[in-house]
């Protein structure tokens, strides 16, 4: 992944898509600090301070709950070391089999060619409800 800060997360989102979680970890600082959304079903660990953690608490657990699970960001804004993506998550909840199908926008921030903060923004009610609690 190389180059400015938006080439950098249009890595991210291309190793995210084709399973490679190794590239995607290494995108990241030692120290990164990731924050999910308020009433995201993964928030309760916020911050997750390094890949480890959030590869376990974050990454881990969709993997658990979700089939197929998706990002698909479409809109990519460049604002320098602050790169903010627009689009959706899609899946299918293991549990209930209900459809996922949200807007969600990230907010990433880049020192030194690596990620070190993330925030995201989603539509929490229609994840509750595509999980059978909302």
């Amino acid at each position: 992944m190389a180059g400015s800060a938006k080439e950098l997360v249009e890595g991210i989102y291309a190793a995210f898509s084709a399973g490679d979680m190794a590239a995607f970890t290494n995108a990241l600082a030692p120290d990164v600090v990731w924050n999910e959304a308020e009433n995201y079903p993964y928030a309760d660990g916020n911050p997750y301070r390094g890949a480890q953690q959030i590869m376990k608490g974050v990454f881990g657990r969709t993997a658990e709950d979700w089939d197929g699970f998706a990002v698909q960001m479409n809109d990519i804004v460049d604002g320098g070391d602050r790169v903010v993506a627009m689009g959706r998550y899609t899946a299918t909840h293991r549990q209930t089999g209900n459809k996922l199908d949200v807007p969600a926008a990230h907010v990433w921030t880049v020192e030194s060619g690596k990620v070190i903060r993330f925030q995201q923004y989603i539509d929490t009610l229609g994840t509750a409800r595509a999980m059978g609690n909302g």
